[in-house]
């Protein structure tokens, strides 16, 4: 008896070997030759336990698309907070996700993850579907929203045209031309042959994607059609799961608030050229904000300014114009009421000013990036600046000649070293950086 209690005790740390001990009478000698002999338990690899609840893949097709799913299953891409070897989900009420992304599992890379809307706004909008089109509390949103009128003209249509998009809420949408819904269409990149206008290649499902998408929100689909590798100031786009997008990460602006004086200068004087090229660019399309708030814009880790949240911007034709009929802006259906109160109404193409996302910005970001960082006399004409801007600018010219005005204060303020390395070291060497 005392052997076995010996045997036991010493032994218990190890299940393996105390089965074996139990098995072959409690010689441990015998036990540890034969535990020898036996093949290692295969170790387990800990994995994420991704459900299509999580990832939105449950309500497909009313989804952004599935581009980048593979990515999540392999574990190509991980939640940033969540790399312990338990590799635990994160709630799935947040909006959006740090994360890190890898093509080759040696090096990675951070990432956003975002939803198109809040958890709520989309059980709301899903129930909207069901009460709406079906009467039930509960139902298939493809089969509710194939039913509808609105889709069944996509269903019919061959090319992407602006009644085909009247009424929804995204001011991407609200002033459409003929050559902006071509774009749409030619680089949407949830589907593996896109490049032409024509909708031939697109599947019903992938028609669905679209629409809702753009119902729902336009971002996702301003990063495809207006890449980064072409110059434009959004985070590049890699794909979508569900209703889950991924996109290079960037800092919101918010966190650059008590930046140290120059950094806030260089920060604002490349919101500036933001808002000049989305109002002058060699498309000839003049881009709006209808809000902004400290998450609109966000800076990449080298320093470079972009706008980090399209899903407020909105996107005017200066070569055709809006080719909405009268009344059309007006049409309601369930794709007009899916994030937004089907009662609000739509601002006028025509009542849009040059510089009307510099009034906004002069309101908004500019007074708690640059306020009380510079020097006496320098700050005034800072605080003088925004305080006009922000009125309006009433009749002293337009937003071009505004944003040159501050331009030429902030220049001088701003310096030249490794922490703004978007452009380091070529400001050493020429004036333009």
């Amino acid at each position: 008896m005392g052997r076995w209690i010996c045997c036991l005790c010493s032994r218990a740390a190890d299940p393996l070997m105390l089965l074996l001990v139990l098995a072959l009478g409690c010689n441990p000698s015998t036990a540890a030759a034969a535990a020898a002999a036996s093949p290692s338990v295969p170790h387990v690899k800990p994995s994420y336990s991704f459900g299509r609840t999580f990832l939105g893949l449950d309500k497909c097709n009313a989804c952004i698309g599935t581009s980048i799913c593979k990515k999540f299953f392999k574990e190509e891409i991980r939640f940033d907070t969540w790399l312990s070897s338990h590799l635990k989900l994160p709630p799935s009420s947040l909006l959006s996700y740090s994360g890190n992304y890898t093509d080759d599992a040696k090096s990675w890379r951070l990432v956003d993850i975002t939803r198109l809307t809040s958890k709520y706004q989309h059980d709301r909008a899903d129930k909207r579907i069901c009460t709406s089109l079906l009467r039930t509390r509960s139902c298939s949103l493809e089969r509710a929203l194939r039913r509808t009128q609105r889709f069944q003209k996509w269903l019919r249509a061959k090319r992407l045209t602006p009644d085909l998009v009247q009424g929804l809420s995204s001011p991407l949408l609200r002033c459409p031309s003929q050559r902006l819904l071509d774009r749409i269409v030619r680089r949407y990149a949830e589907v593996p042959d896109a490049g032409s206008i024509y909708m031939d290649h697109l599947t019903d499902r992938d028609k669905l994607r679209l629409l809702y998408t753009l119902a729902v929100n336009s971002h996702p689909i301003l990063l495809q059609i207006f890449p980064d590798v072409e110059g434009w100031p959004f985070p590049r786009y890699l794909g979508s799961c569900g209703r889950l997008l991924v996109s290079a990460s960037t800092r919101p602006l918010r966190d650059f608030f008590g930046a140290a004086p120059e950094v806030a200068a260089d920060l604002a004087l490349q919101l500036l050229a933001v808002l000049r090229s989305m109002a002058t660019n060699d498309l000839n399309y003049f881009f709006y904000f209808t809000h902004v708030d400290a998450g609109t814009f966000g800076v990449f880790s080298n320093g470079h300014l972009f706008i980090r949240d399209a899903s407020t911007l909105g996107v005017i034709d200066k070569e055709e114009g809006s080719q909405l009929i009268d009344g059309q802006q007006e049409y309601k259906d369930i794709f007009s009421c899916l994030t937004a109160d089907c009662q609000s109404a739509l601002v006028s193409c025509d009542s849009i000013r040059d510089q009307h996302s510099l009034v906004m910005v002069c309101q908004d970001l500019l007074p708690k990036l640059l306020s009380g960082k510079f020097l006496p006399a320098v700050q005034e004409s800072i605080d003088a600046f925004l305080r006009r801007c922000a009125r309006g600018l009433g009749d002293g010219g337009g937003a071009g000649e505004a944003m040159a005005e501050l331009a030429a204060i902030l220049k001088p303020l701003r310096s030249c070293d490794s922490r703004f390395a978007y452009r380091y070291p070529d400001c050493r060497y020429s004036d333009k950086y």
